[in-house]
């Protein structure tokens, strides 16, 4: 189902994402307030809170980041949840801590409202419980300002957009594609390599999504221009992960078909499938490999 894309990959780099969130300053703290204030634009790359309603961000962040790379690393891996759309605040509420809007005659960071982290809770934190993860502590809605303070409150009813349900771009190498024999036979002569793989590990780099497969689950169907020392530590890239889905990687046990080309030294993915043992697409997937003659 298109609206449930991206969660199981959410599941995977949610721990990179409670990493980020233990990093947050207690609301309590002079620090916080007293520290060198720093207005920075907010970049195009920090694709979570680009083009929201502000364009400076403050620095140190409601994290506790420091500096724009921190801001970068973890903010991307919150972006799945975004997809999720388990609240029309949720991105509100998120760019609120990573980068809070900076005012230069307002020397206290302006937090996000009790309310808006609470909104925020209802609708995400059962996507979050989904995978075995609590709603992190340090993200305990008590801690925001009530919302009679100067603070980032949820959307009122006057002004509320409601979330649009409109399927995000399904990413090129994940589209489905009926293939017969020889169509199969083409795409994986047009391709530098052919791997079923099981997925250890989802993160993102600028917009791109970096898989790394279990070492053990690799089975190799066809290698061209790609050595044994490509393959031994081996990282795939779906380019622009981050601005498309992939429906096909809804299930972070299942095996999958990865096929691509090594682009500047990068092993890119141009088609991706789940392994579906005993489909009668796959069967004869193996069989064209086997007898392989490009």
């Amino acid at each position: 189902m298109k609206t449930l894309v991206l969660l199981a990959i959410w599941g995977i780099t949610l721990p990179a994402c409670i990493e980020a969130i233990h990093g947050l300053y207690n609301f309590g703290q002079p620090e916080l307030f007293y520290k060198k204030n720093n207005c920075k634009p907010i970049p195009a790359n920090l694709l979570l809170c680009h083009d929201i309603e502000y364009t400076d961000m403050r620095l140190p962040n409601l994290l506790g980041h420091e500096t724009m790379n921190e801001v970068l690393q973890q903010a991307s891996s919150w972006i799945p949840l975004v997809q999720k759309q388990c609240n029309p605040d949720t991105r509100k509420f998120l760019c609120s801590l990573f980068a809070p809007v900076c005012l230069d005659d307002l020397d206290e960071p302006i937090q996000p409202c009790r309310s808006l982290c609470e909104s925020v809770k209802h609708g995400c934190a059962p996507v979050m419980s989904a995978f075995g993860f609590p709603w992190p502590d340090m993200l305990d809605c008590s801690r925001f300002p009530p919302d009679n303070d100067l603070c980032i409150p949820p959307a009122g009813i006057d002004n509320f957009v409601p979330v649009t349900r409109e399927v995000p771009r399904v990413c090129d190498a994940c589209k489905e594609k009926e293939e017969n024999d020889n169509e199969i036979v083409d795409s994986l002569c047009k391709n530098d390599f052919a791997l079923k793989i099981k997925v250890k590990e989802i993160s993102y780099m600028n917009g791109d999504t970096k898989i790394v497969p279990e070492t053990k689950s690799k089975t190799i169907y066809k290698l061209n221009g790609v050595t044994e020392r490509d393959l031994r530590k081996t990282v795939l890239w779906l380019k622009d992960g981050l601005q498309c889905v992939c429906d096909e990687m809804s299930d972070i046990n299942a095996a999958y078909l990865v096929m691509g080309q090594k682009m500047d030294g990068h092993l890119v993915i141009t088609s991706l499938k789940r392994w579906q043992r005993g489909q009668r697409e796959f069967k004869r997937i193996s069989r064209s490999a086997r007898k392989l003659q490009c």
